[in-house]
């Protein structure tokens, strides 16, 4: 009777939930069933979200299971990992909650996607518009951001402003100052820019007529920086668009690939920290690293302490899965292709800065007063690269 897409039948709410086996996993399907009828007890190693929890109740309450279940949490999946999970089992019952939780995900998105999508196509065929106008919690949102960042670069006008900079000597160098307006300033923006060139030019020809200025700041700020986090899928395809060109798609197929020759961990996540019982096995990776897998790593590596613990390490922003980092098999770079090389080289490299120091810099602000007129000058005087080592090094060796 739903059929044809009516507005009388709306809302369409399902008095009884029904599941139904896709037909591409029907075989599998029944391999799972035949297990579950000969075991005496189940373990449900679904992914540890509200996700995984779903997947594996939805296949018991789907064959009417009534044997005991208990629950693996799997963050990480080396063997010493799962060996550690498995004397930590748990009752399957104690995450109904996890599992109500997608399930009213799951039926809510099923509601909005049936129910909006037929309303709004038939709005619009009143109008005289044809097609079908598919409405989704997740990409009707999504799209709305799209289009709405589209249209602002779409009505952008760009607005020519000016900057009125000055160099000094300082102490045995020259520091390079720009021009502050002062809050009684005319000629500036909303933002506070300079938009008047007769503004500028007058404050460059009222500085062109001094002599000498004054410091009236001088503030130095001892700073560190922290090393960077392992990568997430998202951050690795950033940093592989960005260093070699490389499509997201392109960087999830290698990243699978890797995983699945095992010398990657699960490439699918979303998390960028790490679980501390990996801490065990960064000796290893370190040691592999340094063993000549690709001469940079190799040099990182062996300069590398495994006794440092960055911020990465910590158990409490663990999400389903940990970031991505190298496994504790070796990886022989001469059997890779090149763009597994590449992308095993970012998810190394990311991960051998859990192992340098933070950067330690002085942070120099300088204010002066010249002419009447407030300039300022910052940078930075970098007393200890740490992890920034394991960058700037591959930047300068490259020319970057």
């Amino acid at each position: 009777s739903y059929k044809t897409w009516r507005t009388e039948d709306l809302p369409i709410i399902p008095e009884t939930w029904k599941l139904i086996v896709s037909p591409s996993a029907k075989d599998q399907f029944e391999i799972i069933k035949g297990l579950i009828e000969q075991a005496d007890s189940i373990v449900n190693a679904g992914d540890p979200d509200r996700e995984g929890q779903l997947l594996i109740d939805e296949i018991l309450d789907y064959v009417g299971n009534t044997k005991p279940v208990e629950r693996i949490l799997l963050n990480a999946l080396d063997e010493k990992s799962i060996h550690e999970s498995l004397t930590d089992l748990r009752d399957n019952r104690d995450f109904k909650p996890l599992k109500d939780s997608a399930l009213a995900r799951s039926r809510a998105d099923w509601l909005m996607g049936m129910n909006l999508s037929r309303a709004y196509t038939l709005a619009a065929r009143r109008q005289g518009h044809k097609g079908v106008y598919p409405v989704g919690r997740v990409k009707t949102p999504t799209l709305a951001l799209v289009v709405r960042r589209q249209r602002e670069l779409d009505h952008f006008v760009p607005v020519t402003y000016y900057v009125v900079k000055a160099d000094f000597d300082y102490g045995s160098g020259t520091i390079t100052a720009q021009w502050q307006a002062k809050d009684t300033q005319g000629g500036l923006d909303s933002e506070g820019r300079c938009i008047d060139k007769q503004t500028a030019e007058n404050i460059l020809a009222k500085t062109e007529a001094a002599v000498s200025g004054t410091v009236t700041e001088r503030k130095v700020t001892h700073k560190k920086e922290n090393q960077r986090l392992p990568h997430s899928l998202s951050s690795l395809q950033i940093a592989a668009g960005k260093k070699y060109g490389y499509s997201p798609q392109q960087v999830l197929d290698t990243a699978q690939q890797l995983y699945e020759r095992k010398f990657t961990t699960y490439p699918r996540s979303d998390c960028e920290y790490l679980p501390k019982n990996q801490l065990s096995a960064a000796k290893t990776i370190l040691a592999n690293l340094a063993d000549g897998a690709e001469p940079q790593l190799a040099a990182w590596a062996r300069e590398a302490d495994d006794s440092l613990r960055s911020r990465a390490w910590n158990d409490k922003k663990i999400t389903a899965h940990h970031a991505i980092i190298p496994t504790t098999v070796r990886a022989d770079m001469t059997k890779l292709s090149p763009m597994e090389r590449n992308i095993y080289f970012l998810i190394a490299q990311a991960y051998l800065a859990q192992f340098y120091p933070a950067q330690v810099y002085d942070q120099t602000k300088v204010g002066v007063l010249y002419a009447d007129e407030n300039f300022s000058a910052s940078g930075r005087v970098v007393q200890a690269m740490g992890w920034k080592a394991a960058l700037w090094r591959k930047e300068r060796r490259s020319g970057g």
